[in-house]
């Protein structure tokens, strides 16, 4: 089995492979003081609830935006798994020819997501992925990575909001009955969801227009379920998107 991990900003998911298929997924808090041994606790944990034994994953992939958090998760893997992790970096087959003008600077999930939607939607494609900050990546029939757009994430929007202005409450993002709010809650939730869903519809229009036809457009990440309703620009909802990247691009590796 293999058990892959996408390390956010907010969250990491992790997912556990037998052959193509997702068996579990679990969600924890991403956690920079996490040590290696509270990484192997919670291996154990989620192992024993799923009755899966720790010594049935052969591989172990993870792709970060948070470097601090990397160490102790790859010594945990090393340590609690018995197994050498593979992190998604410069040096790691992607398949991808990488069109940005430095590509080290392309956030390895974004790079993970892009191989995901290759392999999933051959052709062009642009993947929106909702997480702490909302990404949109550009890639080409031919299997570039373009580059993209980098957004504030919704929930930090209304963080922002809300910190900013003595007077606004925190509110669930949440969909209102009525774009026009009748009450203070019920217009931050139109403005944060559906103010939202129309920058992704604008956005995704002027990157269309800069790419070549037949562009097809996927949400992922953990609030892709909120826009995807609203946004009529988006087309696929691929929530483990991340998740069959990692798979895909352990599988290149091998």
């Amino acid at each position: 089995m293999l058990l892959v991990a996408d390390v956010g900003n907010t969250h990491t998911v992790l997912g556990l492979y037998d052959g193509e298929a997702l068996l579990y997924r679990w969600n924890v808090q991403t956690t920079r003081e996490r040590t290696s041994d509270e990484w192997g606790l919670a291996f154990r944990s989620f192992f024993e609830l799923a009755d899966v034994r720790l010594k049935a994953v052969t591989g172990f992939a993870m792709c970060s935006v948070v470097p601090p958090a990397v160490h102790a998760l790859k010594h945990g893997a090393r340590k609690y798994l018995e197994t050498e992790p593979l992190i998604v970096g410069p040096g790691v087959k992607t398949g991808l020819s990488i069109r940005y003008e430095n590509p080290r600077e392309v956030g390895a999930d974004r790079v993970v997501n892009a191989v995901a939607a290759r392999e999933k939607y051959p052709g062009a494609s642009i993947v929106v992925d909702f997480g702490t900050a909302t990404t949109f990546d550009c890639l080409s029939s031919k299997g570039e990575y373009l580059g993209g757009i980098i957004c504030p994430g919704i929930g930090i929007s209304l963080d922002a909001l809300v910190t900013r202005a003595a007077k606004l409450p925190k509110v669930e993002i949440a969909r209102p009955s009525h774009v026009i709010g009748k009450n203070t809650e019920q217009a931050m939730q139109s403005g944060i969801l559906f103010g939202y869903a129309a920058m992704v519809d604008g956005l995704i229009a002027r990157l269309s227009a800069e790419m070549e036809p037949g562009i097809q457009i996927i949400a992922t990440g953990g609030l892709s379920a909120v826009i995807s309703g609203e946004a009529k620009s988006l087309e696929y909802h691929e929530p483990n998107l991340t998740l069959d990247g990692l798979r895909i691009i352990y599988d290149k590796n091998r």
